[in-house]
């Protein structure tokens, strides 16, 4: 994979954070930045203006799903990928109509986590490999 974009990665769980971040640098990914909730997240998407957001669907104060709708507001062209363990098919049918470009289970092996971030940030940005 050849991104050198930045990274938001967002979720409530540092353990979660630390996980998904040492899937990320494994997959050579140079710049990552973290929040832990989803007001942070808006405010570090307006500040930092980050290429990809990975992003938790429950968390407290703004949850995923509204923190979502408030990114693409402010950038319609955001790339998110949701990154939970919420699987119910409204809230997949929820993120995907409101601009999500994949959603995937953090409950998933660690190598498929990797793969499909790598196809949907390939298919995204139109990485060459």
């Amino acid at each position: 994979m050849n991104f050198n974009g930045t990274i938001l990665l967002v979720d409530d769980e540092p353990h979660i954070r630390k996980f998904v971040s040492l899937i990320l640098k494994q997959l050579g990914t140079p710049f990552l930045l973290e929040a832990g909730n989803g007001e942070e997240a808006v405010e570090v998407y307006k500040r930092e203006n980050p290429d990809l957001v990975l992003l938790d669907i429950s968390m407290p104060k703004v949850d995923g799903l509204e923190t979502l709708k408030r990114i693409r507001a402010i950038d319609p062209d955001a790339v998110v990928i949701m990154l939970t363990s919420m699987a119910n098919r409204q809230s997949i049918e929820e993120a995907l109509n409101n601009g999500a470009a994949n959603y995937i289970r953090k409950d998933t092996p660690k190598e498929e986590i990797a793969k499909s971030l790598t196809d949907t940030i390939d298919e995204c940005f139109s990485l060459d490999e």
